[in-house]
């Protein structure tokens, strides 16, 4: 058994979107079930689509199926983020598992959200800039403070060495 909680803290492992509508079901210790759709997904955990929120620190079996095969965990739910969306982190994710996920997250289909968000911000980024004009009135400033220190240099020097 893996746990996938292996990455280092400071580095937010890779999230991936799913482009296409991906129903999961929830089992829960008591054997009730709950239908949701997977949004997010990524080595640690992802968010789920739900009709209701779950109680915060509930374990379920999440079972999905990715175009390289069903996908069982056990997962925490974490606290939603809104009446119908929930994170969650897998707690248990068998070997088997993981590489199903991890062919998945290599094949290209999902999209990856931190790219996007990077290639967002970079666009907008563009979009607004404005070159800030005191920098360029400050080095206009500074080239000609150095010129004019240049110039009277030379005339001193000039009128030192005719004397």
């Amino acid at each position: 058994m893996t746990c996938p909680h292996s990455l280092s803290a400071n580095r937010r492992p890779p999230r991936f979107r799913l482009t296409e509508t991906t129903p999961a079901v929830l089992q829960f210790e008591d054997s009730r079930t709950a239908s949701t759709e997977l949004q997010v997904v990524s080595r640690t955990g992802g968010l789920l689509a739900v009709a209701k929120p779950v109680d915060q620190g509930s374990l379920a079996t999440l079972m999905f199926r990715t175009h390289k095969g069903l996908v069982f965990a056990t997962a925490e739910m974490l606290r939603p983020l809104s009446w119908n969306s929930q994170p969650f982190r897998f707690v248990e994710l068998k070997e088997d598992d993981h590489r199903k996920l991890q062919a998945a997250f290599l094949s290209g289909i999902y999209r990856n959200l931190q790219e996007e968000e990077w290639i967002e911000e970079f666009r907008s980024a563009i979009l607004n800039w404005d070159p800030p004009r005191r920098r360029r009135f400050s080095k206009a400033v500074l080239a000609a403070v150095t010129v004019a220190t240049l110039c009277v240099s030379a005339i001193y020097a000039f009128s030192a060495h005719l004397r």
